[in-house]
């Protein structure tokens, strides 16, 4: 019946029938407001019933520096107030996924502390929300990693006082000894300044000759764009998530490579990436704006 559109700032949804090439329609504005400045890209998803609505919205800096020491009324009273890890300030209702009905309404928080949940999707043999997620800079090559999760209900994540579990900030420091030990830690980690972008299962019946061996099904592809804050180049590729009976093994494989042309210069960056109904995989990349149809060939 919808097409739904993310924004940086709304989420929109057009009139839709299936076979339809051009929108019907007006958009129609079911989420406004939405904070786009600095991490302004929005991914949305559908719970399996179709009931909730998913929205991610990333922090709108590095590490809340204009967020202030405390909130009005104190950390404390900010505390009990709101849900588990809740920045304040301009930092309010960002780092989240929030989730609404598929009007628009009944808004609620998911999750807090996911500095920029870039791309999300629901694994289809679970059910479960997953975001792959850029971590904060500024803090060396190779601290934090950046990570692919579950999102948990009423879980924190960490931003901007605590990455990967307890570690604690520098930038922060001693600023929220109460979040201490209410870190959930991420399932799957990936190397520091990746910049995942995207996310998609795979899974499904029986692909046609397009489709990629039984091997696969289950696991995920995660497009890494690369990120300016690292000496040594990495990302500008996709990678391959393992999972085992629905669950992740924390290991995955290079797929596609070869954007990376020298130490300094790229052609390709991925950003997209989806299955398509015949199982072929579909990726996006804006190093030059070039769309890839990805078969099996063995």
């Amino acid at each position: 019946q919808w097409v739904y559109v993310a924004n940086s700032d709304s989420v929109v949804r057009f009139p839709y029938r299936d076979g339809d090439l051009e929108a019907s329609g007006e958009p129609e504005t079911i989420v406004a407001k939405v904070p786009a400045s600095h991490h302004w890209t929005r991914d949305i998803a559908f719970a399996p019933d179709g009931k909730t609505l998913y929205l991610s919205v990333g922090s709108g800096s590095n590490i809340a520096e204009d967020m202030g020491a405390k909130p009005k009324g104190g950390v404390e009273a900010w505390a009990k107030s709101q849900p588990l890890g809740e920045a304040w300030g301009p930092e309010e209702g960002r780092a989240d996924v929030l989730a609404f009905d598929p009007d628009g309404s009944n808004r609620r928080t998911v999750a807090t502390g996911l500095r920029n949940c870039s791309g999300m999707t629901v694994q289809p043999a679970t059910g479960a929300l997953w975001c792959v997620v850029n971590e904060r800079d500024e803090l060396g090559d190779n601290v934090p990693f950046e990570y692919a999760t579950a999102v948990k209900d009423g879980a924190f994540y960490g931003w901007p006082w605590y990455y990967i579990g307890d570690n604690e900030d520098p930038r922060h420091k001693g600023a929220r000894p109460d979040l201490a030990g209410k870190v959930t830690l991420p399932d799957v980690l990936i190397q520091a300044h990746s910049a995942p972008l995207n996310i998609a299962f795979y899974s499904g019946g029986n692909f046609p000759a397009d489709g990629f061996p039984a091997e696969y099904r289950g696991d995920a592809f995660v497009t890494l764009h690369g990120s300016w804050n690292r000496n040594v180049r990495t990302g500008y590729k996709v990678v391959r998530l393992r999972f085992q009976d629905g669950k992740p093994t924390g290991e995955y494989d290079d797929f596609a490579t070869g954007f990376v042309i020298s130490d300094d210069a790229v052609w390709g960056r991925p950003v997209g990436v989806a299955v398509a109904k015949d199982g072929a995989l579909i990726l996006t990349e804006d190093g030059n704006g070039t769309i890839w149809r990805v078969t099996y060939g063995g």
